[in-house]
């Protein structure tokens, strides 16, 4: 559905964190071929996402509501590729294939697939509220609330820079709200406060993807043996299990619902495997990006992917889009190419003065 110095962020469910290799191993044709698999399998991903999530189905005009259930189709889908490419992973590199190789690996597993199941509702919910595209610019910002958690809980102080770019991203998402065509119309027929709920619901997703992303750079540090394909399997492999029986308690009535949803419109059902589908193959195109050739390639990957999502869904459902908007896409996607650009000048500096430290 986020890059450090050494990790990139992606989308909840899946696994948001890999080690990096820092020098590029891989041919032109390989880097033409890793766009293109990460360019079709999210763009396609982005816009059956948004038809799902907002679009009707059927002469009645019915929207799919269960998120858990999409959760779960998406997190099998994404555990049994995972699981595929950690087999290959493995062997080419001939390295164990355990995917769950000790208990604490188990129990981390199921915590990171907490959070991430968690954050998923919070965002299809903001959808009532907010529209698809501040949805899709809000996400490009999971920087916020991974520095509050570090300033906040952890007590950890950033550079000036840091603060600008959390600034200009926050006041990119505040003029796509504010300048949105149809904020006088919701104005008149919903509570004043429905975007701002909507982008409290938002906030809350992403603080979840914050969690999330926190507690794998801790896996990282903690369970050498665990590669990125692995942590797709696993951490998949316990979210489907997690949400099969949530949807399975009287709790829940997603899934006799969804059961229902399908059998009279089965095109949801459709969109929902191809969706996840999707997701799973960009993943994979994703690790096999940064095993080739680094985080600095695999950033403007991702941050132009983003953008290019965000035109396609205004170009493939007529979204009209207002100049203070176009001003808010400028500067979140500003703030988040200058955020990767910071960081790769931090990584090199930090790997130049590596090799210089070795040569006395």
């Amino acid at each position: 559905m986020a890059v450090t110095a050494t990790r990139t962020r992606l989308k909840p469910i899946f696994s948001n964190s890999i080690r990096i290799e820092s020098q590029s191993s891989g041919s032109v044709w390989q880097l033409v071929a890793a766009i293109s698999g990460i360019y079709i399998s999210f763009l396609t991903w982005a816009v059956l996402q948004e038809r799902i999530s907002t679009s009707p189905y059927g002469p009645d005009n019915r929207v799919f509501r269960a998120s858990l259930v999409i959760n779960t189709i998406q997190s099998f889908c994404a555990a049994l590729v995972g699981y595929i490419y950690a087999r290959y992973n493995s062997s080419s590199n001939k390295q164990s294939s355990a995917i769950f190789p000790n208990r604490k690996a188990v129990f981390q597993y199921a915590l990171v697939a907490t959070t991430s199941s968690l954050a998923s509702p919070f965002g299809y919910a903001s959808l009532k509220h907010i529209d698809y595209l501040t949805l899709l610019l809000g996400k490009s910002c999971k920087l916020l609330p991974v520095m509050a958690l570090h300033v906040l809980i952890f007590r950890k102080k950033y550079a000036w820079s840091k603060y600008l770019v959390v600034f200009a991203v926050t006041l990119g998402v505040s003029l796509f709200t504010l300048y949105h065509p149809s904020a006088g119309k919701k104005a008149a027929q919903a509570p004043s406060s429905s975007s701002f709920y909507g982008l409290l619901l938002l906030g809350i997703n992403l603080l979840f993807d914050g969690l999330t992303n926190s507690t794998q750079d801790h896996i990282f540090h903690t369970q050498p043996t665990i590669t990125g394909p692995k942590m797709m399997c696993g951490i998949n492999v316990m979210a489907t299990l997690l949400t099969s029986a949530f949807l399975v308690t009287p709790f829940s009535r997603q899934l006799q619902d969804s059961l229902e949803f399908f059998n009279l419109y089965p095109q949801v059902l459709y969109d929902i495997l191809s969706f996840s589908l999707c997701g799973a193959i960009g993943q994979v195109f994703i690790f096999f990006t940064l095993s080739k050739f680094g985080s600095l390639t695999l950033v403007t990957v991702t941050v132009t992917r983003k953008m290019m999502s965000m035109l396609l869904s205004v170009v493939w459902f007529q979204h009209k889009l207002t100049a203070g908007q176009w001003a808010g896409v400028l500067m979140v996607f500003g703030g988040v190419g200058g955020e990767a650009l910071m960081k790769y000048f931090e990584k090199k500096k930090t790997v130049e003065k590596n090799a210089v430290d070795k040569t006395k």
